[in-house]
């Protein structure tokens, strides 16, 4: 199973719709099962430099299958995975990337937030990744 224009859109209706709810202004990106850029969004008065971020932490949950945030614990000193948040051109390893998968637990895609504080940046991807599981 693929991740469809479809599904993609309302990820991204999703997000927009919970940042407003939040008054944050965020970049959603969205990415199929191999890490390229399905749909992209950004809100008005979204920060520029939350675009990339937004992107890199849809590209990071989509290549490692994981919530960015769990792959940041496993990045820190002392932990298993040291330096990993270097590899693949630069992974973003905090709160806002939520990989997505389809019922039989095969990864379709991740959705990437930026834009709010790293609270708000999880619910958004939080309501975004559960409007695009099928």
């Amino acid at each position: 199973m693929q991740l469809s224009s479809k599904q993609a859109h309302a990820i991204l209706d999703a997000a927009a719709a919970r940042s407003r709810e939040l008054g944050v202004a965020s970049n959603i990106a969205v990415m199929d099962a191999g890490a390229h850029l399905k749909a992209f969004s950004g809100m008005d008065g979204a920060l520029l430099g939350t675009i990339d971020l937004a992107m890199k932490k849809a590209r990071t949950a989509a290549l490692f299958g994981k919530n960015t945030e769990v792959l940041g614990e496993l990045c820190k000193p002392g932990g298993p995975f040291p330096g990993l948040d270097l590899s693949n051109g630069g992974l973003v390893i905090f709160t806002g990337g939520i990989p997505i998968v389809s019922a039989d637990g095969t990864l379709i895609g991740a959705v990437g937030v930026s834009g709010g504080d790293t609270v708000q940046d999880l619910d958004i991807a939080q309501k975004a990744a559960a409007a695009g599981r099928p």
